[in-house]
């Protein structure tokens, strides 16, 4: 509803505690993900049929071919030089000239997504994986194929002249016997969603774009929304507002809550600056040029969310996406300006491009006032982390060591990798301000990341003495090409985050 101009608009369809059972399942299955906005929809990576499909054999380097295909396939294989390095596919013709049967090499096969490779490796036919695998590799090898599958061209001129015909270029996999295709299906769709927003240019998604394609999700799972914006954002989230009050394109809060709240609680919240210019302090020309991206935090947030929603976690989920553009106006922010966050704590604007820390702190306040289990933040915050760990490593920083120990060990195993920072007290005094309770960037110009995380660390008080655990993750939001990851946007972290989580509550 619309409430009179205050700058608040929500939509609640009923608490979760009013819903029967009955209602409950049919507000999961109203999360049928129409998978149809995406470059490539799910239906046409897998194939149920495998009448017609051509064996997929994968091999190791170094593997006998002739055991398992054949000695005519070995004979052919080495033929043509095929030695099952990570990648290299192989495909053999039957008498007739017609595909007969596939190799693709997985090297020594530890890489677990190397499967991700193979759509852009094989020809467009239907493959079935000559294996019997068990459920956990049958999963993995299904989501590894999605996940390589992955395009972004809608903005390109279409080479062919109907959707049909370009769906029939790409290959597909008869889902492996054993695989969790609700598991693969949640995952994708969150992976494809969150890719396809870090990828759109901010032109075409500014703060309102972004905020409806929130809601459009929160509608799909029966969700509450809510959104904060103008007066009421200026004044009950002075942060937010400071940073986008700059741009024609009005910042906002975005909130969705959804699931029993009698349950744990956890929450999720996500960097959403549509796109960074840096403010009064400019970036420069090769640096602002990939800032469509920082976003890539409310991206990841919000597939993480569609994750959890679409496998009803046993638990309650209120996620926070602070919308925002750091431009440069008569009306933007400025390095020195003293303002005073929800919190109460006071923050001097040591520089305009750390922008991210700022909306982050009011939608963590806000977070924190629940108190719950657990509260995770998500931001392309730093270039300090990018130097440290590069594209493929999110840094992550929290006060709970198991939950941290958790995440690598299951981020190694499933081919989704982080690595752990230090919240070291010692620079905690780089944030010291001469005129305000705190500065919004270290004094030394040294371990940025770092001292970004310290600054965060400060609007999540209730919650850590409480007992509960928050995790910030500084990532990149883009990657290189590799195995499962082609090059563009990427959600780092978002999937060994959803198996711990979904390992810890279970599902309702």
């Amino acid at each position: 509803f619309s409430n009179g101009g205050t700058g608040v608009r929500r939509c609640a369809l009923r608490s979760f505690n009013m819903y029967s059972s009955r209602q409950r399942a049919l507000a999961h299955r109203v999360a049928a993900f129409d998978d149809s906005k995406f470059d490539i929809p799910l239906s046409k990576i897998y194939a149920d049929d495998d009448s017609e499909s051509v064996p997929l054999h994968l091999v190791r380097k170094g593997e006998d071919i002739a055991a398992a295909a054949g000695d005519a396939s070995a004979a052919f294989a080495s033929a043509v030089k095929f030695k099952g390095s990570q990648g290299q596919a192989c495909v053999m013709p039957g008498p007739d000239g017609q595909l007969e049967k596939a190799f693709f090499g997985i090297d020594d096969g530890s890489e677990p997504l190397v499967l991700g490779l193979a759509p852009g490796k094989l020809p467009p036919k239907t493959y079935t994986i000559a294996k019997d695998m068990d459920a956990s590799e049958a999963t993995t090898a299904a989501l590894a194929w999605g996940l390589g599958s992955y395009k972004y061209t809608r903005l390109q001129k279409p080479s062919d002249s109907t959707e049909e015909n370009k769906a029939k270029d790409a290959p597909s996999l008869v889902w492996p016997a054993k695989a969790d295709k609700k598991k693969v299906s949640a995952m994708l769709e969150g992976m494809f969603w969150a890719r396809d927003l870090i990828n759109t240019p901010a032109n075409l998604l500014g703060p309102e774009e972004l905020e409806k394609e929130a809601e459009q999700m929160a509608l799909q799972h029966g969700a509450e929304w809510k959104v904060t914006v103008g007066a009421t954002l200026e004044k009950d989230f002075p942060l937010i507002h400071a940073v986008g009050k700059g741009s024609s394109r009005p910042p906002r809060l975005l909130e969705i809550k959804w699931g029993n709240p009698e349950k744990p609680k956890i929450a999720l919240v996500g960097k959403g600056v549509v796109f960074d210019t840096g403010g009064y302090n400019i970036k420069p020309g090769g640096s602002m040029f990939p800032m469509k991206k920082d976003m890539g935090g409310a991206g990841a947030i919000l597939g993480l969310t569609h994750m959890l929603m679409a496998s009803g976690i046993d638990a309650h989920v209120h996620t926070l996406i602070p919308i925002a553009e750091n431009s440069i106006s008569g009306e933007a922010f400025r390095p020195s300006d003293v303002i005073t966050s929800r919190s109460g704590i006071t923050v001097e604007i040591g520089n305009t491009d750390a922008e991210g820390r700022l909306i982050l702190a009011d939608a963590l306040s806000l977070a924190d006032d629940d108190k719950p289990e657990l509260i995770l933040n998500m931001a392309t915050l730093t270039g300090a982390h990018r130097v440290a760990l590069g594209w493929d490593l999110p840094g992550i920083f929290t006060n709970d060591d198991e939950f941290a120990a958790k995440l690598y060990e299951k981020g190694e195993s499933i081919g989704d990798p982080v690595w752990r920072l230090p919240l070291h007290k010692g620079y905690e005094s780089y944030l010291k301000s001469k005129v305000a309770d705190t500065s919004s960037t270290g004094s030394k110009g040294l371990a940025g990341a770092i001292t970004a995380a310290l600054f965060l660390k400060k609007f999540v008080p209730k919650t850590i003495e409480n007992g509960g655990t928050w995790m910030h993750i500084d990532f990149a939001g883009w990657t290189d090409p590799r195995p499962g990851r082609p090059e563009g946007g990427e959600a780092q972290a978002i999937q060994a985050l959803y198996e711990i989580l979904m390992e810890k509550y279970g599902s309702a």
